[in-house]
């Protein structure tokens, strides 16, 4: 699994954890002199501004200034160096007599010629290099760099599929923890008005004080959850501005819904193709096999000669004002006629190929279980959104006829309590069921590597 869905899955995690109470009610929201943020305007943001986003931009101009630097071994090099030497060496002195054009009949003699004076000599020099073929290096580097950038750029877009399933987790998410909210704000009221009513009858005389105590332990338990709701809250809120990169200076209301919607996914062995023809993290192991076969190609390059044109202008002088020119060009050809560490390289970069083959077909089979462990999780949560909607309605009816029950003393207050209780979870795992449906549906596409646009959740 690609550390990008190892962030996106521990995001997924902390979301998954606020749905144990999760609500099907319409959650409250603080409206903001700004206006609604919908799903497509909190993705701008977060793709214009989340540092993962940043990082994966950075690798591609990276990678492009690796390429134009491989490109560039291609081309010619021009040097210029100006070396100054005082020496009585009398190989120099001889030489440096010739370079500067002021060798003279008198430097024949022997005593000149075995013990001359100090001699300065300034050489001034321009060296222009062309090569022509060097062992394949300057050719499989440039290639080598051309994968890298494909690679970067597949890598930026990984993580920009993250960015989307991270935000809708998030987005979402947050309006789960309202949503949530809503409802122990519900239940807290509807329970309170239980009590006064249960306290009224129990002075009346008509209900034990037992109905009365578990009553208000009832409305105790709410009260516990509505504190944690209210926090669950500002937790979610902060994990959307985290994807945003802290663009929320104040608390939005999200205009796009969570709502029941339908999705279309074609059967799972068909999404397993899409994915080996889209999907990011896949396409930077096949990208790997091929950046290790040119390795190869180099190493076993390296049995080749290495050409390179030259030529080269210089100008020696006693001082920087005059002095005598001459110049060279040429060819030079390189063998290598014993380099013992030859074969052992080409082994290493022919293992290296093979464990770069076993990796992107290790990569394929993880693909298949990602792919057919979201599509399951969305199949189920599809079913749960349409059992669960079912049974609101039964809570709710069942809740109804409890109150009326007990109110003409035909019930406990147990009964009641029970199918208060149930109406709650009930439309907690309604909305609940939802949102793993969006979240379902959005791994599924993370796992075949098509979330590229949020179109489908916000139409």
């Amino acid at each position: 699994m690609t550390t990008s869905r190892c962030a996106s899955i521990l995001i997924g995690l902390w979301v998954s954890a606020t749905l144990g109470l999760a609500a099907a009610a319409q959650p409250q929201t603080v409206s903001t002199p700004t206006g609604a943020l919908t799903l497509e305007q909190a993705a701008e943001l977060a793709l214009g501004q989340n540092p993962v986003i940043e990082a994966s931009e950075s690798g591609k101009r990276v990678a492009k200034a690796r390429l134009d630097e491989a490109r560039a071994a291609r081309l010619p090099s021009l040097q210029f160096s100006e070396t100054y030497t005082n020496s009585n060496n009398p190989v120099f002195v001889f030489g440096s007599l010739l370079e500067q054009g002021k060798f003279g009949p008198q430097n024949f003699a022997i005593d000149s010629l075995n013990q001359p004076g100090s001699l300065s000599n300034f050489r001034s020099a321009l060296n222009l290099r062309l090569p022509i073929f060097n062992r394949l290096q300057v050719e499989t580097g440039v290639r080598k760099a051309e994968l890298g950038r494909e690679s970067a750029e597949t890598m930026s877009e990984s993580a920009r599929q993250a960015v989307r399933f991270a935000l809708i987790q998030a987005y979402f998410g947050a309006q789960v923890a309202e949503a949530r909210l809503q409802v122990a704000q519900d239940a807290v009221a509807s329970t309170e008005s239980q009590v006064k009513r249960i306290r009224n009858m129990r002075e009346q005389g008509t209900v034990v004080a037992s109905d009365l105590l578990a009553m208000e332990v009832q409305l105790a338990d709410f009260r516990q959850q509505l504190i944690q709701a209210t926090g669950d809250v500002e937790t979610a809120y902060s994990a959307l501005d985290t994807v945003m990169a802290g663009n929320l200076d104040h608390r939005p209301s999200l205009s796009t819904r969570l709502v029941d919607k339908d999705f279309s996914l074609p059967p799972s062995e068909e999404l397993y193709k899409q994915a080996l023809a889209s999907r990011p993290d896949y396409r930077q192991a096949e990208l790997e096999t091929e950046i290790r076969k040119q390795d190869i190609r180099a190493t076993r390059g390296q049995y080749l000669p290495d050409l390179n044109l030259f030529a080269n202008f210089g100008q020696s002088s006693r001082d920087l004002s005059s002095g005598s020119a001459d110049f060279a060009v040429g060819a030079s050809l390189t063998f290598n006629l014993v380099d013992f560490g030859r074969r052992a390289r080409v082994r290493e970069a022919v293992a290296a190929s093979q464990a770069a083959e076993a990796e992107r077909r290790r990569a394929g089979d993880g693909i298949r279980l990602e792919i057919t462990r979201a599509y399951q999780s969305y199949r189920a949560a599809e079913e749960r959104v349409r059992v669960a909607a079912g049974a609101v309605d039964q809570a709710a009816e069942a809740f109804r006829i409890a109150q009326d029950r007990h109110g003409v003393g035909l019930t406990t207050v147990t009964e009641v309590l029970r199918s208060q209780t149930a109406l709650v979870r009930a439309r907690m795992n309604l909305l609940g069921a939802r949102y793993e449906k969006y979240v379902g549906y959005a791994d599924t596409l993370l796992a075949t590597g098509r979330l590229s646009d949020l179109n489908a959740f916000t139409r």
